[in-house]
């Protein structure tokens, strides 16, 4: 059956995540095998009430999969949260003729897709942020390559700690989410891993898992603090302060939010782009594209962004078990 829907617009907001350029390439594709018209938004929303559009098509994305960060770039707007130029923004796809706006990105980008929604325009969102912290799904893109990279960092790290014997203190991304931080401390065997889903306290969650560790026969030590959980700099000052260890401190920030996508973000990315544009086409609207049990479905936005995720249960037992020892 021939699609209702003509064209649709794509576009980046937020911040970015290794693997999103790969779900652009799947809506362009996608779109072009439906015989619907794709239009690339530059700069996000604040794209959108501009204008600032390009062309997309097969040619244009053919080399983009293996790149991180976002050829349609991306950036903040504080205009778009207002309902005024909420109205903008809507007044723009009527313009362009868009029957609909696929939004890569992270809780505000969908919390951006609900409000424009409320002017007739439909959308769909697909989840791509390193903290994973969208409530409706399972993985948002660049998670994988995220932890990777922090995973990387910290072995590279943790051979000069052995051989100096020193404590190390690394802090990672993650915004207001422990996710991250609890997969990397597990992945890397972390004396200890601080999440902000866990009100800190330095001496149960620092100071014994040291003492433990060191009594164990230790001799390193490597604390993962999540970026919303404390300071990294000022767990370092405790412990040198209260423990007499002399840490080294190391914030490793953007570099996780670049570099080359992982097969597992490209797949995952790649599968959630042709299902935003499956939903355009057969005329759903104000849908999230989801991961639930490595299968790809849609969940209405509204009630996506209602749910409440939580910390998996048992990886943080892992974690609890394993740190300190």
């Amino acid at each position: 059956m021939e699609s209702a829907v003509k064209r649709i617009g794509v576009l980046t907001s937020g911040g970015d995540a290794p693997g999103m350029n790969a779900a652009i390439r799947a809506v362009v594709r996608t779109a072009m095998k439906n015989s619907i018209e794709c239009v690339g938004i530059r700069r996000g929303w604040a794209g959108l009430i501009a204008g600032d559009i390009c062309p997309m098509n097969s040619g244009s994305v053919s080399r983009i999969i293996n790149r991180g960060g976002t050829i349609l770039y991306t950036a903040r707007s504080d205009e778009f949260r207002t309902p005024e130029g909420q109205k903008k923004a809507a007044n723009t796809c009527k313009l362009l003729g868009l029957d609909g706006i696929v939004a890569i990105g992270g809780d505000g980008t969908f919390r951006g897709a609900q409000d424009l929604s409320r002017f007739g325009v439909s959308v769909v969102g697909v989840p791509g942020t390193i903290d994973n912290d969208i409530v409706c799904t399972d993985y948002t893109i660049g998670f994988d390559t995220a932890a990777n990279t922090a995973v990387e960092c910290i072995d590279r790290l943790r051979d000069t700690m052995q051989s100096h014997e020193r404590c190390s203190v690394v802090e990672v991304m993650g915004r207001h989410a422990g996710y991250l931080a609890l997969y990397v401390g597990v992945a890397v065997g972390a004396t200890a891993v601080l999440v902000p889903e866990h009100q800190y306290d330095f001496e149960k969650h620092v100071a014994e898992k040291i003492r433990a560790a060191r009594l164990g026969g230790k001799t390193n030590f490597m604390i993962v603090v999540a970026e919303g959980a404390a300071s990294a700099m000022d767990v370092g000052k405790e412990i040198k302060e209260h423990l007499g260890l002399d840490p080294r401190v190391t914030i490793l920030g953007h570099i996780q939010r670049g570099g080359s996508p992982t097969a597992k973000d490209r797949v995952l990315a790649t599968r959630m782009g042709y299902e935003a544009v499956r939903v355009l086409a057969e005329g759903m609207t104000n849908r999230v594209i989801c991961v639930r049990d490595d299968q790809i479905v849609n969940v209405d936005i509204d009630e996506g962004l209602a749910m409440k995720k939580t910390l998996n249960a048992e990886e943080f037992e892992v974690m609890t078990v394993m740190t300190g020892v």
